[in-house]
């Protein structure tokens, strides 16, 4: 399995309403490598099947998305997710750490 695949696989972990980093996913993947995470993400042939737009970085921002911040946004708010200025409202709610 290729390095994106894994990524993508672990995106479909995540529950519908919440979010994750490109650094937990980083992490959860045995690396540090936040960036290639993001390329990853950003090659997701997949989407919205695989929810890459349910990444964003640690501090709750919204970053990149193949198909635009205001695709990204309206997709998180259809899953219930608070959005202020590009910034997920209680980010600590509903953040999602691998187990």
């Amino acid at each position: 399995m290729s390095f994106n695949e894994k990524v993508w696989d672990l995106c479909k972990e995540i529950p519908r309403g919440r979010v994750s980093t490109y650094k937990i996913l980083a992490e959860k993947l045995g690396t540090k490598a936040y960036r290639a995470v993001g390329n990853a993400l950003n090659k997701n042939p997949y989407s919205p099947i695989v929810p890459c737009h349910n990444i964003v970085d640690s501090q709750g921002h919204l970053h990149g998305f193949a198909n635009g911040l205001k695709v990204k946004r309206i997709l998180l708010e259809n899953e219930g997710i608070k959005i202020k200025n590009c910034k997920i409202v209680d980010f600590e709610n509903v953040i999602y750490r691998f187990k």
